[in-house]
């Protein structure tokens, strides 16, 4: 990989060997010791030329920026490359200029794959048969995706209680699937733990350098996007659950600018809930070593979030914040999501659309201003929350007359009333 120059402790700047399988510094006590990507741009630049037109048919586009070798065949699935779609009912909703990246539409139904995908290449390209990972659903779903399709063996650490509807589709997959009796700070621990002894590949985005760096190609896309659409957003708005997500997209979007593509950069804004409030207290000075997580959204319930520091510099850097929301209100965005622009997101991905409502009434965010707010799961992801947001369909009996008693009850044109 001649453009990734080193990998980088976060904390102590120590250096190791990209070539290498290293999940962080041994500097540091447990996982603290974060590693960082560092890259030879001058190769970058040298080796990516494709157009900023728009047109990105996946992620690979980026290839020049992604950290995999040159005789590594990528295993992919069409991941990226998501749409970023105006959204004038809900920017009306809210009372902002919005815009929405649905990042729900990838192969497996949340933004993960952009890891995924990087993660089941490098494990094939190094000559690894097992790949594992400690998730709440989304990652789970989409390593077992990635990895059936790329030939490996994946084993998978869940939480006891993560939803039944996510943990389908990684025992489709046909991946192991361990439903650990704890938290997902359990069944993480747990994971590394038999990562250490087995060797397998462990594709945990929080400690593995290289899974942040698939993850920032949303913030290539945006830059692009942005290219195209002649203006930057004054706002790019996650959900925040170990911190991998918004760290990546930063540095993506920091990395077109720097290099020339783009001309400005927007302000970061981190969403959690405030049942699951690490990222955002560590920002604000108010570190809890024994916060517990506990939230509907599930994909951001994180107590003890690996990627703290990487975040919190990406709200800094970006001259961003971060604010709270109850789950009464991530519930009620994902509806507004649905019945304003048509898109069914589950509820770590709809925390980013509670999160403007948040920063709007704070004056955080200014109403002439304009938004992005990134959805990164898809709805079916967890139907019970769904139903929550939705409600229950009324039942009536198989007469006109009920149809007629709901909606046209004066004769009139069959307008509800």
């Amino acid at each position: 990989m001649p453009h990734v120059r080193t990998l980088e402790c976060t904390l102590c700047g120590a250096e190791y060997d990209p070539e290498r399988v290293v999940y962080t510094c041994p500097e540091h006590e447990g996982l603290a010791g974060i590693l960082e990507v560092i890259y030879d741009y001058d190769v970058v630049a040298e080796r990516f030329d494709a157009d900023l037109d728009g047109d990105i048919r996946s992620q690979w586009k980026y290839e020049a920026f992604l950290p995999v070798d040159d005789d590594a065949e990528p295993v992919t699935l069409g991941e990226g490359g998501t749409d970023l779609f105006d959204a004038p009912n809900l920017s009306e909703a809210l009372g902002v200029r919005t815009l929405v990246k649905d990042d729900g539409r990838n192969p497996t139904g949340c933004f993960k794959d952009r890891a995924s995908s990087i993660a089941v290449t490098k494990a094939r390209h190094a000559g690894r048969d097992v790949i594992t990972c400690a998730s709440t659903g989304n990652a789970a779903a989409s390593l077992a995706g990635y990895s059936a399709r790329g030939g490996l063996d994946c084993r998978i650490f869940v939480p006891g209680d993560a939803p039944a509807g996510k943990l389908a589709q990684p025992l489709v997959y046909g991946a192991d699937v361990l439903a650990v009796e704890g938290s997902y700070d359990e069944a993480y621990d747990l994971c590394v733990e038999v990562t250490e002894s087995y060797g397998w590949y462990n594709r945990n985005a929080a400690i593995n350098p290289f899974q942040v760096e698939g993850k920032r190609t949303v913030g290539h896309e945006l830059a692009e996007q942005s290219v195209v659409r002649g203006e930057v957003p004054d706002w790019v708005v996650f959900s925040m659950g170990d911190g991998c997500t918004i760290a990546g997209a930063w540095k993506g979007f920091r990395e077109f600018h720097e290099l020339g593509y783009v001309e400005d950069t927007p302000r970061m804004l981190g969403v959690q809930s405030d049942g699951a409030s690490a990222i955002h207290d560590a920002f604000h000075g108010h570190d809890d070593a024994d916060a517990v997580a506990e939230t509907v959204a599930d994909s951001i319930s994180v107590g003890r979030p690996r990627n703290t520091v990487k975040a919190c510099r990406a709200l800094e850097e970006s001259g961003g914040t971060s604010v709270l929301v109850p789950d009464a209100e991530i519930i009620e965005a994902e509806a507004l999501l649905g019945r304003t622009e048509g898109i069914y997101a589950e509820p770590a991905a709809a925390a980013p659309v509670a999160g403007v409502e948040r920063a709007l009434a704070s004056g955080t965010v200014a109403p002439d201003e304009t938004v992005v707010v990134v959805t990164t799961g898809f709805g079916l992801k967890d139907t019970e929350s769904a139903r929550r947001a939705g409600g229950d369909p009324e039942s009536i009996p198989p007469e006109i007359g009920a149809v007629r008693s709901r909606y046209d009850p004066d004769g009139g044109s069959g307008t509800r009333v």
